[in-house]
């Protein structure tokens, strides 16, 4: 088991401010109550697992500077009405319910009824917590407002039936893009508008565990994903401007090849698929920032482009997948 106390040492030398509510939670609440997978890794600023499908879906719980970044941006005080969108195994509704205290309340809602049993069993003991499938939500009626809503995963646009329940003076913290690249948007209810701050670039997985299976991309699927992964990890200073003109050349390439080309799981040999060949014969141009890549395929990265990063001699790095 990690140690609590050393995790939120590292968080703080690293520039995420901590607040004392926050960190009395986190202390209070483990990670291990909330995923039946190992933990380990969670105290070393890694993203942990709580469920996989059948059907090779799944759903992590965010990394703790991303799990800082979100709960401090939300500015929660006690009494608060927040709604979560999208379940994180419950960890991160235990934390918001520890903060607001016995007069706030929390409502969780997923799309998926699976996650919503297994945070149902997770926050059985958080009595001001509520947990409920969007359909359900959805027919609740409008009496469920909130002061402050957290979205945990990519999604395009904030669907109207949310925006109706955030109180004037509320705001919404979600992740708003597509499945490569989001920003972190707050976007504050002001009565006659919405106002939106642009907290820095991220990269989620999406809200619904269904959209989570990892299907094999075309070549032109492929190129977009690079395209759009380029450009964020050339905002945020981790390629220059030569690695960059590399990528956008590989992206040339794969974009040269026909778009419905058998996918290489579907062949006898996978290593004759056109594509498959492209990425070899280039390997070297991209092997450094394969990784990140390859994690925009997977469940989540849930990164924070904020001004401060660990040094290099610590676990944490962005793009974590």
């Amino acid at each position: 088991m990690g140690d609590i106390t050393s995790l939120i040492s590292d968080l703080k030398r690293a520039g995420f401010a901590i607040s004392k509510p926050l960190e009395k939670a986190m202390q209070k609440v483990s990670i291990s109550d909330f995923s039946d997978y190992d933990c380990t890794e969670f105290y070393h600023d890694r993203p942990v697992l709580f469920i996989e499908t059948n059907q090779g879906g799944s759903k992590t719980i965010s990394a703790p500077h991303m799990i800082v970044t979100l709960i401090e941006n939300l500015e929660l005080t006690s009494g608060d009405k927040v709604l979560i969108f999208g379940g994180k195994g419950g960890y991160i509704a235990a934390l918001i319910a520890h903060i607001i205290g016995e007069k706030g309340k929390v409502t969780m809602i997923d799309p998926n009824q699976e996650i919503v049993d297994y945070i149902k069993i997770k926050l059985a003991m958080y009595p001001t917590v509520d947990c409920f499938t969007v359909d359900d939500f959805q027919d609740i009626g409008d009496s469920e407002s909130a002061t402050r809503v957290l979205i945990t995963g990519q999604i395009e646009n904030i669907p109207d039936w949310l925006t109706a329940r955030i109180n004037v003076g509320g705001f919404v913290i979600a992740p708003i893009g597509n499945t490569v690249k989001q920003n972190l948007l707050k976007i504050e209810n002001q009565g006659d508008e919405f106002f939106e701050t642009d907290l820095g670039s991220v990269v989620f997985g999406p809200l619904n565990i269904e959209d989570s299976i990892v299907q094999i991309p075309s070549p032109e699927e492929l190129a977009s994903m690079i395209e759009n992964m380029v450009e964020t990890l050339f905002d945020i200073g981790i390629i220059l401007d030569k690695e960059r003109n590399q990528m956008y050349d590989l992206v040339a390439e794969l974009r040269q090849l026909p778009d419905d080309l058998t996918p290489p799981n579907e062949l006898e040999d996978p290593m004759e698929s056109p594509m498959v060949k492209l990425l070899m014969e280039t390997s070297e141009i991209y092997e450094r920032i394969w990784p990140f890549i390859f994690a925009s395929l997977q469940d989540e990265i849930a990164s924070y482009s904020g001004d401060n990063d660990y040094s290099s001699s610590t676990p944490h790095r962005d793009f974590t997948p």
